[in-house]
């Protein structure tokens, strides 16, 4: 499993958790299991792999930290969306928008140029091509505007593309 595949299974537990009322470790804790995996994979091909331990870490990492820091995240999302109010976005927008913020604000081994394309790749694969665009600009304004982090080096050894079962 890629880093983008994990990015975007990240996204869809994102988006699920904004139609309940439950916590994102409820969720992770039912979402990522073998047989969930091999129940949706038959029909939906980005469930096709079960995540090894790093990828659910990272996966758990985006989950956990959107849901806790969600009111943030709302915020800059309200803030840069000039002209829209964040309720007429799509939730599939917003679970984007809010998973790239997250990575920009709380995960400096993953390059903001990188979250940005990724999540106008996935609001393309979701949505129509002028919400991609809209999605660009939001987090273009958004990483030239705000104080971010420094990044930092990712390791050279990475265990992310391991099959599961498999360490670096």
């Amino acid at each position: 499993m890629t880093r983008s595949n994990a990015r975007e299974l990240a996204v869809h537990l994102v988006f699920e958790l904004s139609f309940s009322d439950i916590s994102a470790d409820e969720l992770l804790s039912e979402a990522l299991k073998r047989p969930v995996f091999e129940l949706i994979g038959q029909e939906e091909p980005l469930y096709a792999e079960f995540p090894n331990v790093a990828q659910r870490a990272y996966i758990e990492a985006l989950v956990r930290g959107v849901y806790d820091y969600r009111v943030e995240l709302d915020q800059y999302v309200s803030k840069y969306s000039i002209g829209w109010n964040i309720s007429r976005l799509p939730r599939i927008v917003l679970a984007i928008l809010r998973v790239c913020m997250y990575e920009i604000l709380y995960m400096q081994d993953v390059p903001n140029a990188s979250a940005i394309n990724e999540a106008v790749e996935m609001t393309k694969h979701y949505e129509e091509q002028e919400l991609a665009a809209f999605v660009n600009g939001i987090l273009g304004s958004f990483v030239r505007s705000e104080p971010l982090p420094e990044p930092v080096a990712a390791p050279a050894a990475d265990a992310f593309d391991l099959p599961e079962g498999e360490e670096g």
